[in-house]
């Protein structure tokens, strides 16, 4: 015959084993590693690259540096960058190279 005592603490411990093997599959990763992710495929200008621009731009429309921002940058090719800035409001873009040439600004 069964001891109760043991009985009682498979009933108890049965349903936490349970909980606890549910808990922990939550803790696994992902399969997907970060050389999968969108952000590491895609290669952005590099912060002197961008300033260069914000400067180009300053220069072409008469704002102040400080208040324009880069928003967003992609390598064009091995050689250049087009980097997208927002001028209090008013959207530009610059083409600039790796040698801090910069090639357009609209």
């Amino acid at each position: 015959m069964p001891n109760p005592q043991t009985s009682r603490r498979l009933i108890i411990l049965g349903p936490a084993a349970v909980l606890a093997l549910f808990v922990a599959s939550g803790c696994q990763s992902s399969s997907s590693g970060p050389q999968e992710t969108a952000r590491t495929t895609l290669q952005t200008a590099p912060a002197d690259l961008q300033l260069l621009c914000a400067n180009a731009v300053a220069t072409q429309t008469g704002a102040s540096s400080d208040k324009i921002l880069p928003v967003s940058s992609r390598q064009l090719d091995a050689a250049s960058f087009q980097v997208e800035l927002d001028a209090a409001g008013t959207r530009h873009s610059c083409v600039v190279d790796n040698d801090g040439n910069v090639k357009s600004v609209t």
